[in-house]
C-alpha cells in the first residue's frame, strides 16, 4: 500500500502544527508565521527501531566514566565558556547574526584540533574551495581536517559512521535536509528531525558535534524552541556590526555554568581571544570630564570593569528625552526617578543618555550605583575622579543594598591601578580584617553619601 500523505500547516516561531490555517498562531501568539507542509506516512517496523538503536540498559554502577574527557580547543576564553572543553558524545549549538564570526572560530579551533584528532567538516552553504580560501587567510594547515559539501543529513550520519572522525562541525543546520520530510530545508521539520538523527548519531558513537544555527530578524535562534532543548549546549556570538569586539555567551549548557563569557576581537586573521578583557573596556577613558564612571561587574567567575558613561543637558521639547544603550531603558527610569525623589536631583527638564562604552551589556543590578553617579556628575558638571570605582545596587527608598562577590571585585580595581572604591556600607562586614592593599574602601548609605564622598 502507498504511503499516505496529508497537508499540515506548521508555525516557523514554536513549532505549532494544525490541520488548517491560522492568521494568528495559537501557540506563540505571532502572526503570519503557518507555513504548509505535506508529510507523508512512512509504515513503522516497531522491532527492527530497537533492535537497532545501538544501546541497551546499564546498570548505573557499571558505567565507566575514567574515560570521559574533553578537548581543549587551544582557545582559551572558548574553553571557558563551555566548562573546560568540548565534552565527547557532546552536541553543541552555535548561534549569531550572519557575518559574525561563527564559522571563523570553529574553523580556527580546527588548527589545534587537528594535531591529534581527525576532524570532519560538513557545510551546505560553501564549496571546497570557498573553505579552503578562508582556511588560508586563517592559517589553518592541518593534515586531519576533511571537508565535506552535503546536505544529506542521512547520507551524513552513514559517512559518520563509517569513517568515525573525533569532532565534526556541521555548518549550518538550516542547509540540512531529511528525506522522509517533503519540506523544504530550513523549515521547522526539517531542522528538528535532522537535529534528532544528528543527536543520536553523536550519543551512540560518542563523537562531539557542533552544529551552527542561524538567527531570525528578532535575534533568536531560527527553527523550533525544541532544538535548543536537544542539544547539550547553546553558544550564542554577538556583538555590533561597527565595532571589533565579540561576546560569546552559554545560554545553556549540561556540563558548565551559563554565566561565563567569552570576549574576542575580530582581526584580519580571525578571531583573537582578549584575555583582560577589563583593560580593553576601560582604556582611553577621557581626564577631568563629568559624567563618567567605572562599574565593575560578575561574568561567572570572571570580574570585568566597564565605563559608564552619562549625559544630563537641558530638554528642547516638552517631554524630556531618556535613552540606554548597553544598559536596561527601564531601569534607568527607574533610577533618575529614585535620585528625584530620595536624593533630591531633578531631572524633570533634563534629556538623559546612558551609554556602556565598547559595545557591553549590562544587566547585573550591581551597576546601579555607576549609573547614578554617571548621571548626578552630568547634572552637577563635576567630574568623577578616574582612579574611582563604584558599584551598588540600588533599591526605591534609595538606599544602596550589598552584591556579592565583593572582595573579587576590589581586587580587579586594584590590580588596574584605582585608588578609592565605593561600596556599599553593608558590604564592608564581609571585608572586616580582609582589607585589599592599594586602594581605599569606602562604605556608603546612599546615592548622596556615595557622591559626597567622592
Amino acid at each position: 500500500m502507498a504511503p499516505k500523505s496529508k497537508t499540515l500547516y506548521v508555525c516557523s516561531q514554536c513549532g505549532y502544527e494544525s490541520v488548517k490555517w491560522f492568521g494568528c498562531c495559537p501557540g506563540c501568539g505571532e502572526w503570519n508565521c503557518m507555513t504548509e507542509e505535506v508529510r507523508t506516512q512512512q509504515p513503522t517496523n516497531h522491532k527492527s527501531s530497537f533492535a537497532t538503536s545501538g544501546d541497551v540498559a546499564t546498570a548505573i554502577d557499571e558505567i565507566n566514566t575514567d574515560t570521559a574527557s574533553r578537548y581543549k580547543t587551544g582557545i582559551g576564553e572558548l574553553d571557558r565558556v563551555l566548562g573546560g572543553g568540548i565534552v565527547k558524545g557532546s552536541m553543541v549549538l552555535l548561534s549569531g547574526d550572519p557575518g559574525i564570526g561563527k564559522s571563523t572560530i570553529l574553523l580556527q579551533i580546527c588548527e589545534y584540533l587537528g594535531r591529534e584528532l581527525k576532524i570532519l567538516y560538513i557545510s551546505g552553504e560553501e564549496s571546497k574551495h570557498q573553505i579552503k580560501l578562508r582556511a588560508d587567510r586563517l592559517g589553518v594547515k592541518t593534515h586531519n581536517l576533511s571537508v565535506m559539501c552535503e546536505t544529506d543529513v542521512q547520507g551524513i550520519c552513514e559517512y559518520i559512521r563509517t569513517s568515525k572522525p573525533d569532532l565534526v562541525i556541521i555548518d549550518s543546520i538550516q542547509t540540512m535536509n531529511f528525506a522522509d520530510i517533503s519540506s523544504t530545508p530550513g523549515s521547522v521539520s526539517q531542522v528538528r528531525e535532522s537535529t534528532n538523527i544528528l543527536m543520536r548519531t553523536a550519543k551512540i558513537l560518542n563523537i562531539p558535534i557542533i552544529i551552527v544555527g542561524h538567527v531570525n530578524k528578532d535575534g533568536n535562534i531560527a527553527g523550533p524552541k525544541v532544538l535548543e532543548h536537544i542539544v547539550d549546549a547553546v553558544l550564542y556570538l554577538e556583538g555590533e556590526r561597527h565595532l571589533s569586539y565579540r561576546i560569546l555567551r552559554a545560554v545553556k549548557i549540561r556540563y558548565g555554568s551559563t554565566n561565563e563569557i567569552g570576549v574576542f576581537e575580530l582581526l584580519d586573521r580571525g578571531l583573537s581571544e582578549v584575555e583582560n578583557p577589563s583593560l580593553m573596556l576601560i582604556s582611553g577613558r577621557p581626564k577631568n570630564t563629568s559624567g563618567t564612571c567605572v562599574a565593575c561587574v560578575m561574568e561567572g567567575s570572571r570580574p570585568i570593569l566597564a565605563e559608564v558613561q552619562g549625559l544630563v543637558t537641558p530638554t528642547g521639547f516638552g517631554n524630556p528625552r531618556r535613552m540606554a544603550t548597553g544598559f536596561d531603558y527601564n531601569r534607568m527610569s527607574m533610577l533618575i526617578a529614585v535620585l528625584e525623589k530620595r536624593s533630591g536631583y531633578y531631572f524633570a527638564n533634563m534629556d538623559a543618555y546612558i551609554n556602556i562604552v565598547g559595545g557591553l551589556k549590562l544587566d547585573e543590578p550591581a551597576t546601579d550605583l555607576s549609573v547614578a553617579l554617571a548621571l548626578v556628575s552630568s547634572l552637577k558638571d563635576t567630574p568623577v575622579n578616574e582612579d574611582v570605582l563604584a558599584f551598588g545596587e540600588i533599591g526605591l527608598g534609595g538606599e544602596i543594598r550589598a552584591v556579592g562577590n565583593c572582595e573579587q571585585r576590589i581586587k580587579e580595581a586594584a590590580r588596574l591601578g584605582f585608588k578609592r572604591c565605593v561600596i556599599p556600607k553593608h558590604n564592608l562586614k564581609s571585608l572586616s580584617g580582609r582589607a585589599v592593599k592599594g586602594i581605599e574602601v569606602i562604605g556608603v548609605n546612599n546615592i548622596r553619601d556615595a557622591f559626597d564622598a567622592l
